[in-house]
């Protein structure tokens, strides 16, 4: 009894220090006062082939972290890398192809403490680092449908090929990449870093992670094929088995809040206000649904943008590029950065982060719209 009650405190502390999630159960307490709707209706309005894919992505995701690879990996890698620039670029780089495959934000959760604990043995500016691994996971996850969220919900209303979807965001995120790499050259410099002591050393379960790799290509393949429960099943009852604490362990706020993101904005899309308003602009056109995404994901955070525009919209290239060009900007435009930020435990970084990131996010906007007349 005793047991349930730290797990009863420990998760409203969780949710009660978690803002979007507060925001989003305020916002449906108020829907359902305005205009109530039936249980029903309220499940219909979630997209559970996206919800198990991200649950299952996450399940996979957390068993490769504890295998203990990603560390022991880096760890390795680093010793390479002498100087200040040297190691940022690596990070960079590490941190934006993780992105293409765990998600951004499980991506950040990999990079962002190997970072700190890197600051802890040698001179790095860590603050500034992180910032760069930020935008990095941002601009790397915009090339699959596994990077972020708002890739994996376009990706399965859109009806696309795993393949065709990448096809078509390679040219942006190689802009976004290059435009980054070169920023980031100029950020650090050459200085020599002298380790002050040895880092942690990292023991690897490879056969959790040859089991997570397996699953992992299976869950691709069940999933672009459209059967995103069984796969999902497939991957908890291995996992059970092989690592419990793979399933139980992940993040299960963060499915909460994506459900509340479905069952919230899809209700407000559906308001006659809301529809009287956005029906008046037409968004079936490249340019007003790519900028319509990049702006809006500035107020409301791209994951949200996408869920929302997707009512009005099936231009899913102009909707793709929109909301990845908007990760960057405002820190709310993509909850990695929040995550990251958070993460840095810092309030200088804040205002850090909006100096380099709004001016990348109007870089990132042109690219954007160049990037589009190759699809």
């Amino acid at each position: 009894m005793s047991r349930v009650l730290r797990v009863l405190r420990a998760t409203y502390a969780r949710v009660r220090s978690d803002s979007v999630l507060l925001i989003l159960l305020a916002g449906f307490v108020i829907l359902q006062v305005v205009r109530p709707a039936s249980v029903g209706e309220l499940f219909t309005r979630i997209d559970q082939h996206t919800i198990l894919t991200l649950a299952g992505l996450l399940m996979l995701t957390r068993a490769i972290d504890q295998s203990g690879f990603l560390d022991w990996l880096a760890q390795r890698l680093l010793r390479s890398f002498r100087t200040e620039r040297r190691l940022a670029l690596l990070m960079v780089t590490f941190a934006a192809v993780l992105s293409t495959l765990l998600t951004n934000d499980v991506a950040l959760f990999a990079v962002v403490p190997l970072a700190q604990s890197l600051a802890r043995i040698a001179p790095v500016r860590i603050e500034r680092l992180i910032i760069f691994l930020a935008l990095a996971v941002n601009a790397g996850s915009s090339l699959t449908p596994l990077g972020n969220p708002q890739n994996l919900f376009l990706w399965q209303r859109s009806g696309m090929g795993f393949g065709a979807f990448v096809v078509m965001m390679t040219p942006l995120t190689l802009a976004l990449m290059a435009v980054l790499l070169v920023t980031c050259a100029l950020a650090f410099d050459s200085r020599v870093l002298h380790f002050q002591r040895r880092g942690p050393r990292h023991e690897v379960r490879w056969s959790l992670l040859w089991i997570a790799l397996a699953l992992f290509v299976g869950f691709v393949v069940l999933a672009d094929h459209g059967y995103a429960g069984w796969a999902c099943a497939g991957v908890a009852v291995v996992l059970l088995a092989a690592r419990r604490n793979a399933v139980f362990g992940i993040d299960w706020l963060l499915l909460a809040i994506f459900v509340l993101m479905f069952v919230v904005l899809r209700g407000v899309a559906g308001l006659p206000e809301v529809r009287a308003i956005l029906g008046h602009v037409d968004f079936s056109g490249t340019g007003m649904s790519y900028a319509g995404a990049a702006v809006l994901s500035q107020f409301i955070s791209n994951v949200p943008a996408a869920i929302l525009l997707a009512e009005y919209s099936h231009n899913w290239p102009a909707l793709a590029h929109g909301v990845a060009v908007g990760g960057f900007g405002l820190a709310i435009g993509s909850l990695a950065n929040l995550i990251a930020l958070r993460m840095a435990d810092s309030k200088k970084i804040w205002w850090h982060f909006h100096w380099l990131s709004i001016p990348f996010y109007l870089v990132a906007l042109f690219l954007g719209f160049l990037a589009l007349k190759w699809v």
